[in-house]
């Protein structure tokens, strides 16, 4: 007999990882939902309820989330989660907050499903950010673009995807519109093999998506506003939910806002052919700026490198600094040393251009 917990992504390495918890009496099950101190877990006889007081640290990324496999003691009043093994993968991102903290969204995710509206204007930048920070949490990316039945003509559809592909490399994207299924079984092929997570701004039509996938009206769904495309939070929390034809789906709330958090190897695999240019520059620590024999600027100049590009890929880097910059003082100390040898360069070359003038 199968055991119940193989749907939800349970293996044999899993178990060896668990061995030791076993032993004291515990039972392993798949964090479904976490709310207010408390978690729905998938065990092997169900769904238990259980406290998470005893897994909630001070450090923002220890705190149990969605996607974890926990180690659980189903006979306490009410059962406790005493600790959840070591993780795959995490898909993590910057808080809006001023203390700048990373939060976890989603844990051992295989794939993660980025969500965009062709309602809307494609904003490229933003498709850039996602799939930063969907690279650096381990998990494969794929851009799912939505409400593909809004672009009535083929050959304009064609462009929008091709966009997309220059701008996602190594990344598959899918054209879907859930309420008809079209695409929907491709990507459904796609993520049966594992646990994927569902990511996008409110108005991406991300409820719609999971409905489609999971083959019923399991999400709430919302209308998107006409002015601007956007959605109200539809989906408040983060929930797992086991797929019919294999896999498992993690549905998120609209994000607002996504900040990288140390996310520099996600910008290298978003920009891939940006640093592969960059290996032919004649400086090996060239900024791409003005600096003499630049492959990157020899690219965008013949234009096989757009410059839209060039640009992203600088923001994405300079903000990714920031974020690294606020926790780490050798690099703080590191970046305001470029800063004051900058600060002199500048001086020396406004003194040098007045001694001309005189």
């Amino acid at each position: 007999m199968p055991d119940p917990l193989t749907s939800y992504g349970w293996d044999d390495a899993w178990a060896a990882a668990f061995a030791p918890y076993a032993e004291q009496g515990l039972v392993p099950g798949r964090v479904l939902r976490v709310d207010r101190g408390l978690c729905d877990v998938h065990t092997a006889d169900g769904v238990i309820r259980a406290d998470t007081a005893l897994v909630t640290p001070h450090d923002p990324l220890r705190v149990i989330c969605t996607g974890d496999w926990a180690a659980v003691d189903p006979y306490g009043d009410p059962p406790l989660v005493r600790t959840y093994l070591p993780r795959r993968t995490a898909f993590v991102r910057n808080t809006s907050s001023k203390r700048s903290e990373g939060q976890i969204l989603a844990a051992n995710v295989d794939f993660a499903i980025v969500a965009i509206s062709l309602a809307l204007e494609l904003d490229l930048g933003r498709i850039e950010r996602f799939l930063a920070l969907a690279w650096e949490s381990g998990a494969q990316p794929l851009v799912v673009l939505t409400k593909a039945d809004l672009v009535e003509d083929p050959v304009t559809l064609a462009h929008l995807v091709q966009d997309v592909e220059t701008s996602a490399p190594g990344v598959q994207v899918l054209p879907v519109c859930a309420t008809s299924g079209e695409g929907t079984e491709v990507l459904a092929a796609v993520v049966a093999d594992g646990t994927s997570v569902l990511l996008g701004q409110s108005g991406a039509g991300k409820s719609t998506l999971a409905n489609a996938l999971l083959g019923e009206d399991v999400m709430d769904v919302q209308e998107a506003r006409d002015v601007d495309g956007k959605g109200r939070h539809t989906t408040t929390t983060r929930n797992l939910l086991a797929l019919p034809g294999g896999g498992v789906l993690i549905d998120t709330p609209g994000l607002r806002g996504v900040g990288l958090w140390d996310a520099g190897n996600g910008v290298g695999q978003v920009f891939a052919e940006i640093e592969a240019l960059a290996e032919d520059c004649r400086f090996h620590d060239c900024a791409h700026g003005a600096e003499p024999g630049c492959a990157v600027l020899g690219a965008v100049a013949d234009g096989t490198l757009p410059e839209r590009r060039l640009d992203s890929y600088r923001k994405l880097l300079r903000e990714n600094e920031r974020i690294i910059a606020k926790t780490d003082a050798r690099l703080r100390a590191g970046i305001r040393r470029e800063w004051r040898l900058k600060q002199a360069q500048g001086r020396a070359a406004m003194e040098a251009k007045r001694g001309r003038v005189r």
